[in-house]
């Protein structure tokens, strides 16, 4: 969580994903032990704006807030979504993440040596960010203190303060911003025990994450992703970008007459090698192995990806179902089963608010 001025939480809420090409927003409640799918809605880009919700600048996605602030009115409007209490995800390439090893100290003490850690690790200076850090091993309530490996994530004042702007120009308000891994990790990982690897495939960027009982151990973001995929199928194929997704969603890596499956297994083997590299430097820092895959994003649904991956990491796979565990009526369920992957970050986001 990187900012949160209220602790009191209200009956239901809405999780909100303001991703490149798409906005999805889901309302989640609780009656009693049942947490309860309320509403979801979607906006796509192309169906109001030429241009995306987010564009690049200076290296990095910038937020195309007037066309956002419409986007998610729309939908909120047109779902008829009743709470206005939100939590918004904070994409992975607007935040920074990095973990510190800190010796054994008192508690009083870890905050200001986590402060001083930051300013060799953080590119910018701290007056412009807004730091969070968790505790991934290590404990300071025992006698027998142990040193410390800390989580530690930056993110720059002015994502925060335009954030705020959309969520107050929206008529929502804003309970808390979280980087949008924490939210897929929320949403998607059911089972903490083993290691895991959460791989996020979304139309600008993948990030590959190491999930170690239940907490976030490394989070890495690169530009490889469903975009890509779908420029590749266009170029290769002499076709308009419309018929381009259409092939990538159809058919994928399929083998068959006209499949895009040579054209697209570059890519995907670019991303296979990322996930090798962080899969080893976990293996050789803390001798633990991933034990299976989890697949989410826009992307994971990508035909043939699911056993492709299986036969080349030698690990079982799975698709994200943050649906799984909410109450919705039953004849919802083969469409939330095909949603799930894109949505989990926006279900993780409301799922903050039932905790």
């Amino acid at each position: 969580m990187i900012w949160n001025p209220f602790k009191a939480a209200p009956k239901s809420f809405l999780g909100v994903d303001i991703g490149t090409s798409s906005i999805k927003i889901v309302e989640l409640s609780r009656a009693g032990k049942r947490r309860k799918l309320d509403n979801y809605g979607e906006m796509q880009a192309a169906s109001l704006y030429e241009n995306p919700f987010r564009t690049f600048e200076k290296s990095t996605l910038t937020v195309s807030t007037q066309d956002v602030i419409r986007a998610i009115k729309g939908i909120v409007k047109e779902a008829g979504m009743k709470s206005r209490k939100s939590y918004f995800a904070i994409p992975d390439f607007s935040t920074f993440f990095t973990t510190l090893e800190l010796p054994p100290m008192t508690k009083e003490e870890l905050p200001q040596a986590v402060q001083f850690q930051a300013r060799q690790h953080i590119p910018l200076p701290l007056s412009e960010i807004t730091l969070d850090w968790q505790i991934i091993e290590g404990d300071n309530a025992s006698r027998q203190r142990s040193p410390f490996k800390v989580l530690l994530v930056a993110v720059p004042n002015e994502i925060i303060n335009q954030y705020q702007e959309i969520a107050q120009s929206s008529q929502l308000e804003l309970l808390s911003l979280e980087a949008e891994v924490f939210s897929l990790v929320r949403a998607a990982v059911k089972e903490k025990k083993d290691p895991l690897i959460l791989i996020d495939i979304g139309a600008r960027s993948t990030t590959i994450s190491i999930i170690d009982k239940g907490v976030l151990r490394i989070s890495h973001s690169f530009d490889t992703a469903g975009n890509d995929f779908t420029n590749v199928i266009s170029k290769g194929f002499h076709v308009d970008y419309p018929r381009a997704e259409e092939m990538k969603r159809k058919q994928g890596l399929n083998p068959g007459e006209r499949s895009p499956r040579e054209s697209l297994l570059p890519l995907v083997d670019l991303i296979l090698e990322e996930i090798k590299k962080i899969t080893q430097s976990y293996f050789q820092s803390e001798r633990k192995e991933a034990q299976k895959i989890i697949l989410a994003g826009g992307s994971a649904l990508l035909p043939g990806l699911v056993e492709y991956f299986s036969e080349n990491l030698r690990k079982p796979v799975s698709v994200a179902d943050p649906f799984s565990d909410l109450y919705y009526p039953p004849i919802l369920e083969k469409d939330l089963k095909k949603m799930g992957p894109a949505y989990s970050i926006a279900v993780g986001a409301a799922l903050y608010g039932l905790q």
